[in-house]
């Protein structure tokens, strides 16, 4: 089914803001299909790793990203057949992605694959230019954040409870330039667009974020 057809929710937000999490919680409550566009540039950050072609080489990793051979199955994530679940979630890769995010070429080739997750009966999508480039159309539009304190320390005790070093002055300096690389951008740069409700989680629980998305979800359905 076309995707303007499916009802989309549209959740955008700077890394370790926990708009992930928020999101794949509203899709298992209302029974929709979840994307998570973050992993895709992750896959084609470690795809360009693997195949040689440098981060900041962009025809190179637009090409890698053009014929990315990817399976969601469920929670794991496959690429070229491997379970890469564990491995686009370094810190490694995810600097990359954001690297590689910033290029047009690597975007465009990435667009129409992320629209082909828009399928009945509904779709949660959570990334930088989810409502405001990929499906702008979309019933509902959030734009997640915290501080740069607070998600550096999310970040830190999620590194930890995997077993990782972690360096939370560090963590907070990336994700710090991290912001700025996404804002700066010239192709679909991170921003809070006016038809988009803001919701700050600095200080609300992951329970409460997602109570509130599914109230302004079905404030949007009674209009």
């Amino acid at each position: 089914m076309h995707s303007l057809l499916v009802p989309v929710i549209a959740i955008d937000g700077p890394s370790a803001s926990g708009k992930g999490t928020v999101a794949q919680r509203v899709a298992t409550a209302l029974g929709f299909h979840y994307l998570d566009s973050g992993a895709l540039y992750r896959l084609a950050a470690l795809a360009a790793g693997r195949a040689g072609a440098a981060w900041d080489d962009e025809n190179a990793v637009a090409n890698v990203a053009q014929t990315l051979d990817v399976r969601f199955v469920g929670e794991h994530i496959l690429l070229n057949d491997i379970d890469v679940s564990t491995a686009i979630r370094t810190e490694a890769i995810g600097v990359g992605a954001s690297k590689v995010a910033a290029f047009a070429q690597v975007r465009a080739a990435l667009l129409e694959r992320q629209r082909a997750f828009a399928q009945v009966p509904g779709l949660v999508a959570d990334g930088r230019d989810m409502g405001s480039v990929v499906f702008p159309q979309a019933a509902l539009k959030v734009f997640l954040t915290a501080s740069a304190h607070v998600r550096a320390e999310r970040r830190y005790k999620q590194l930890i409870a995997r077993g990782e070093t972690a360096d939370l002055e560090a963590i907070t300096a990336d994700l710090e330039a991290r912001d700025a690389r996404d804002r700066a951008r010239t192709v679909a740069p991170l921003m809070q667009l006016p038809d988009a409700h803001l919701l700050e989680t600095s200080d609300l629980g992951v329970e409460e974020a997602v109570a509130q998305v599914l109230t302004w979800w079905q404030a949007a359905n009674h209009r």
